[in-house]
Formats: C-alpha cells, sequence, structure tokens
C-alpha cells in the first residue's frame, strides 16, 4: 500500500498543476526565474532535469507551482500516460481539444511512447 502512495501524490499534483486555470492575480505571482544562460529551452537547470526527457517548455509566465512540483509533474505525464489518461480536466482546456489530464502536459509522444513534444498549458 505504501508503493501507491507516491503514486496518488504525484496524480493529484498533476491534476493540479495541469488544471491551475488562470495565472494568479500579479501581487501573488512570484517572480519571473531568471533568463536561462544558454540557448535551452528548458525551464529546469541541466543537473535537475533528467537528460532522457525533452527541456520542458518556456512559458511567458511564472510557473503556477514551485519548479520542482513542476519537474515532478511533467516527469509523471512522461512515465505514466496509463494514469492520466483516465483523469478528466476540469479547467476548460477540452475546448483546446484536450481530452484528458495527459493532454495538459504532453502534446505528441513516438511510436514507443517517448514524448517528443510538451502541452506548455502544464506549466500553468
Amino acid at each position: 500500500m505504501s508503493s501507491v502512495r507516491p503514486h496518488v501524490a504525484a496524480v493529484v499534483l498533476a491534476a493540479i498543476a495541469g488544471c491551475g486555470g488562470s495565472a494568479p492575480p500579479a501581487a501573488s505571482v512570484a517572480p519571473p526565474a531568471p533568463a536561462p544562460s544558454s540557448s535551452s529551452a528548458s525551464a529546469a537547470s541541466p543537473s535537475s532535469w533528467p537528460s532522457d526527457l525533452l527541456p520542458l517548455p518556456q512559458v511567458p509566465f511564472a510557473p503556477a507551482r514551485p519548479m520542482p512540483v513542476v519537474e515532478a509533474v511533467f516527469r509523471f505525464a512522461a512515465d505514466h500516460p496509463e494514469v492520466l489518461g483516465h483523469i478528466p480536466c476540469f479547467c476548460g482546456c477540452e475546448n483546446r481539444g484536450h481530452h484528458d489530464n495527459d493532454d495538459c502536459f504532453v502534446s505528441a509522444r513516438d511510436e514507443r511512447g517517448r514524448v517528443t513534444q510538451w502541452e506548455p498549458h502544464g506549466m500553468g
């Protein structure tokens, strides 16, 4: 039972992060992260983001959650489409063609299921 708890927590975090809705009021928005020093499109530092995944998408707003949470949720989305595919989204993104919570984080996968394009919607 205890091995299920981390997965349940990740699913809950994924649902929260993927369906954050609009950005919070400006007064409560964290200051934007400093611009990356390289041309990398990653929002995560090279040492913290796994090399087997694409860099996270760049967005013109501060992520809705702290970056370690965002990174964990995107990693979970990459590894567990079978879980997020069963979680509906409630933030109105179905109007963007999303069918489930996996669509909030992953735009495309290759024939082996590896992420080939992230969905920026999951950042906010």
